[in-house]
């Protein structure tokens, strides 16, 4: 699972280099989308396989659910590191998540997350000011 957090400089072309310690995670390819609280999400292959599966599994009726679907799938983009380990970010893209120049690539468990640092920084911060109730981790600490 690729944790940490690390601050990149995006080019004019909207690519950004992936930190060494995560590529490894990305190196057979991988699905960029829009992801919650304005990032994106880059999950690499095999995760967005058994997501996939999981949203296939959405009742079409369901208008929520329909437009999670929308939302998710519209903006992913198949995408592989070219040489110098750069993740090209198509343009709607970088407009949805606010990235112009710089990117916090950030680890989360089965993805990772680009953010615009000060979304970052706010969104950190709000957890600092109210931090997840311990009940939330009940199950995870023995």
């Amino acid at each position: 699972m690729p944790f940490g957090e690390y601050d990149y400089a995006m080019d004019d072309k909207g690519r950004v280099v992936i930190p060494p310690a995560f590529r490894e995670f990305v190196e057979d390819g991988m699905i960029i989308t829009r992801g919650m609280e304005g990032c994106l999400y880059v999950f690499p292959l095999d995760v967005w396989k058994r997501l996939e599966e999981q949203l296939e599994k959405l009742p079409l009726t369901d208008a929520p659910s329909r437009s999670f679907v929308r939302f998710f799938y519209s903006g992913a983009s198949k995408n592989r590191l070219d040489n110098q380990f750069r993740l090209s970010i198509p343009h709607p893209l970088r407009q949805f998540a606010g990235l112009e120049t710089e990117v916090v690539v950030a680890g989360a468990p089965n993805r990772l997350e680009l953010w615009n640092p000060e979304r970052w920084n706010q969104v950190l911060s709000e957890v600092q000011t109210s931090p997840p109730k311990p009940e939330l981790l009940e199950n995870f600490i023995a």
